[in-house]
């Protein structure tokens, strides 16, 4: 009977869940029960595939810690993917640890991908690259040197190291054939895409042309004054003014910067960033005020001038204003982007990842379930949120994080 387990274990690290389940399907020792777990979630059915881990936990015996272990892993794979990312990781630590006392280095490392790929989707990038080196790299398996690749090149990616991000990728395209797992191939082409698909939009002198995310990174060393949306700052080359907290400010930065070298009305600037429908006194001097201190903010970079129409931006050092924006702007543009890579996620994830409240996600989520931009399924904290990917649409790995790294 164990070499039917051998079998199945051997069928699942090919990639072939239903050869597994033929070997082990109806028998209900624990390291069955484990593999049919495996098999389970292979096949997506992701409920299942926990509840017969967990079961497959509890059966293993005090002195089969590994075993155990190995469950835990798995376990932790599955709220990856099903972003539970509420999900223990003290239990993945200590799952971990078991696993390099015992030398399993190989499962011990993939528990370490996973939690680095945790730790990348919610945008803690210098974590996740910590996490990465502390994983042993010796005698990896081919689907193990893929994962590795993959969270190398989602790190490259955050901090816009198009260069870094493209040789992680090959590397994982070699080893996902020599592994010859399809799902994993599927995998390493999907991330590839990012990086030939427009990741934002370049607003100057009154045009726009979508930009790649290379294009992206050659924005940071630059000459232009860019104006960035994406992390609502103000720089050029190593000098950045911060304007996230500052809403208005970055409404009228934004205004003058888009119009440059023209100026922009008094009205229009108004309307904008106040949104005023009707302007009075009372509103013009209030625009005289934050224009004061948008001067204050952005003194080390531009000025702004008063002309008989309104205001004008005006750079200092440079001959040219770019406004970096996202493919596509709407309110709940940050929600989307998270739900347009086609994974379920729940509302208390998708808080997590964004480092917004919970119940603003969710008003967010049922506005746009009103709108038919996005479906649930479920009911309670079984409740998941998903989208069909938007072509076009900005990748969730340009949304947070820091800037570019030097």
């Amino acid at each position: 009977m164990e070499s039917l387990i051998t079998a199945a274990a051997r069928a699942l690290e090919a990639g072939d869940p239903l050869g597994a389940l033929n070997r082990v399907a109806l028998r209900n020792d624990p390291p069955s029960l484990a593999l049919r777990g495996i098999a389970m979630a292979q096949l997506g059915d992701l409920a299942k595939a926990k509840t017969l881990l967990r079961s497959a936990a509890r059966a293993f015996g005090p002195r089969e810690a590994v075993a155990r272990a190995r469950c835990v892993v798995a376990e932790a794979e599955i709220a990856l993917v099903s972003r539970d990312l509420n999900w223990p990781v003290k239990a993945l630590a200590a799952a971990r640890a078991t696993l390099e006392k015992h030398g399993d280095l190989a499962n011990a490392a993939h528990a370490g991908h996973i939690e680095a790929r945790r730790l990348l989707l919610v945008g803690r990038v210098d974590e996740a690259e910590r996490t990465l080196a502390e994983v042993s790299t010796a005698s990896l398996p081919p689907a193990s040197q893929v994962a590795r690749e993959l969270v190398v090149a989602g790190i490259a990616i955050r901090r816009l190291r198009t260069e870094a991000a493209r040789a992680a990728l090959d590397r994982a395209a070699k080893a996902a054939r020599l592994a010859g797992i399809p799902a994993l191939t599927a995998e390493v082409y999907s991330t590839n895409l990012i990086l030939d698909t427009p990741a934002a939009r370049l607003i100057s002198r009154g045009g726009e042309h979508p930009l790649l995310l290379g294009e992206v990174e050659r924005l940071a060393t630059s000459t232009a004054l860019v104006l960035d949306t994406f992390h609502h700052v103000v720089r050029r080359r190593g000098v950045v003014v911060s304007l996230g907290t500052r809403p208005v400010l970055f409404a009228l930065a934004r205004l003058l910067a888009q119009a440059w070298p023209a100026d922009v009305s008094r009205e229009t600037l108004i309307a904008a960033a106040f949104r005023a429908r009707h302007v009075d006194e009372s509103h013009r001097a209030r625009l005289r005020v934050e224009i004061g201190r948008l001067r204050t903010q952005l003194k080390p970079l531009a000025d702004v001038s008063a002309t008989k129409q309104g205001f004008v931006l005006a750079p200092r050092k440079t001959r040219d204003v770019i406004v970096l924006a996202r493919p596509v702007e709407e309110k709940h543009a940050d929600v989307l982007a998270f739900l347009s890579d086609g994974e379920p996620w729940s509302s208390s994830a998708l808080a997590l990842a964004l480092a917004m409240s919970p119940r603003t996600v969710q008003r967010a989520l049922e506005e746009l379930a009103r709108s038919s931009k996005v479906q649930s399924f479920g009911h309670g904290r079984a409740r998941r949120w998903m989208t069909p990917p938007v072509p076009g649409f900005p990748t969730g790995l340009l949304l947070h994080g820091p800037l570019l790294k030097t």
